[in-house]
């Protein structure tokens, strides 16, 4: 299937590549006995995945493939590296105030014992200011740091490299959200990053897959996410899923960085001229302007009138637009995003989010521009 040329919510979900769907079906068919069984046939099925876990190893520049463990999505792998923060390491655990709601809400639970502060964000630009961080590591206090790669809402791309830096030089564990990042820009750095999470269905592949990369210090660990089960090495239970994985890693490897990079420059140029036409006759703010972000990703606070109202007359007109992220969605919580940038309460209510795909070509990011100049005319009539 390929991409709905109206679709823009692909930060939320990406439409499974035609590569990817034909590894999950050959899988299925050809792969479908427990890798932990001992016959014949549960051997080759173990086999595959070691086979497919070593080239996603390789594409990331992960040198022992031991490294990675197979999860069902970053979800699950960032409450268990925060989990893992939280019950073997002590000092604070220091988190951007940005984060995905999955590392958010798990770390949130250490407030209660003053474990967790939050770095603050630059509203111009979207990124997470270093300084504080340099500061809490020099007084001794971090026992360890999560910052994401890319923000899913304003598509600002944060220091992570640096942050990792800072704590690898101090002996600190670090982790990075990178489901945002990986598979739309060059991966670059991960290998040295520490605890890396990502998620297949960011880039293409199946729902209900992802991993996470463990720092080679880690492999002798208690580290753990889900357990009742040997499966991964002891480090998440639970029978593999060997057509989700296979998807996962087809769809990685066909976007390459040649491919990523066209993709970046040309999507970038798309989005820019969508904004500046934007800005022009809509009236709109865009968010974290100030600083780079991600190609395919614009936020922006409407002039007027409830982002519902807004997003329910352009999928009238067959675009599919989002008020922020999908796991914050439709919920009366503010978005901690939106509160890291600034926004007042009454302009998170008139928020929108803009992603689209590699292959969205200009014609449908100038006609999504249309429609929003459109329906700004007929709410403010």
């Amino acid at each position: 299937m390929g991409t709905m040329p109206g679709y823009f919510d692909h930060n939320a979900t990406t439409p499974i590549a035609g590569v990817a769907r034909r590894a999950w079906v050959e899988a299925e068919e050809s792969y479908w006995h427990n890798p932990s069984g001992l016959y014949r046939e549960a051997g080759e099925s173990r086999r595959v995945l070691e086979d497919w876990r070593e080239a996603l190893a390789d594409h990331l520049d992960v040198e022992d493939p031991e490294r990675l463990v197979f999860t069902s999505g970053a979800t699950e792998a960032n409450n268990a590296i925060v989990g893992h923060f939280a019950r073997n390491l002590g000092g604070v655990i220091v988190v951007s105030g940005i984060e995905h709601p999955s590392v958010e809400a798990p770390a949130s639970l250490l407030e209660k014992n003053e474990r967790l502060r939050r770095l603050p964000t630059d509203p111009l630009n979207g990124t997470v200011e270093l300084g504080y961080l340099r500061e809490w590591i020099s007084k001794g206090e971090v026992g360890a740091v999560s910052l994401m790669a890319a923000n899913n809402e304003t598509g600002a791309l944060q220091p992570w490299r640096e942050a990792a830096a800072l704590c690898r030089e101090a002996g600190i564990p670090f982790h990075t959200d990178a489901a945002q990042w990986i598979g739309k820009l060059p991966v670059c750095g991960f290998h040295q990053a520490g605890f890396v999470t990502g998620s297949a269905h960011k880039f293409g592949g199946a729902k209900g897959v992802g991993f996470l990369v463990l720092p080679e210090e880690e492999l002798g660990s208690p580290f753990h996410g889900l357990v009742g089960g040997p499966q991964e090495q002891g480090r998440r239970a639970g029978t593999e899923n060997l057509p989700g994985v296979a998807s996962m890693v087809a769809a990685l490897l066909e976007r390459g960085d040649a491919t990523l990079t066209d993709w970046s420059e040309r999507q970038a140029r798309f989005r820019d001229d969508f904004e500046v036409r934007l800005e022009k006759e809509a009236g709109v703010k865009i968010l974290a302007k100030g600083g780079d972000r991600l190609w395919n990703t614009s936020m922006f606070v409407l002039p007027e009138g409830k982002n519902v109202k807004w997003l329910a007359r352009l999928s009238q007109r067959g675009y599919s637009v989002s008020t922020g992220s999908a796991c914050s969605a439709g919920k009366e919580n503010p978005s901690s995003v939106m509160m890291a940038m600034g926004l007042s309460f009454e302009e998170m209510g008139r928020v929108l989010r803009i992603s689209g795909g590699g292959e969205t070509g200009e014609e449908e990011w100038m006609g999504l521009a249309e429609a929003i100049i459109e329906v700004g005319k007929e709410i403010g009539a």
